[in-house]
């Protein structure tokens, strides 16, 4: 059976590991997973940074990162679903809704009225995912998209 959490700072090296299979899976350049690890253990000492981590008989199978921050149009802060990764051998058995559902939870708590998510238009898959949970981004009579740019700072 699996069962979510919020995860605490003694759980930093499983999330480094985990974001670095999941990078590891997609191709995408990434950290060890004891750089990884090391930077969870700082963002988890914050207060507006939430992961949870699933883990199915005790052995950890997935986790999300929900970043919060101000936002003038709301009286609560914004709540950013970072990173959501399930293990291929347990996908499509509700692990990944388990901790949407639970990131939410925890927004919610936290004063947060609104999650925001970026996914890669050619991930089809990550798409339906969210949108079957009420997510889109399409506004309702519009046929605009929100679109994210990355840049540097400098």
């Amino acid at each position: 059976m699996t069962l979510v959490r919020r995860a605490t700072g003694d759980d930093a090296g499983v999330l480094g590991r985990l974001l670095h299979d999941f990078n590891t899976e997609f191709g995408s350049a990434t950290d060890e997973a004891d750089v990884l690890g090391a930077r969870f253990a700082g963002l988890l000492a914050r207060e507006d940074v939430v992961a949870v981590l699933a883990e199915d008989d005790g052995a950890a199978v997935g986790f999300a990162l929900v970043v919060l921050r101000p936002a003038i149009w709301f009286d609560g802060p914004v709540s950013h679903l970072d990173e959501l990764y399930v293990v291929p051998g347990l996908r499509d058995r509700g692990t990944g809704t388990l901790l949407l559902a639970t990131c939410r939870e925890v927004a919610a708590a936290l004063g947060s009225p609104e999650m925001h998510i970026n996914v890669d238009e050619v991930d089809a898959d990550a798409r339906r995912f969210y949108e079957r949970r009420g997510f889109g981004n399409v506004e309702d009579g519009t046929d605009w998209r929100m679109l994210c740019y990355v840049g540097p700072v400098s």
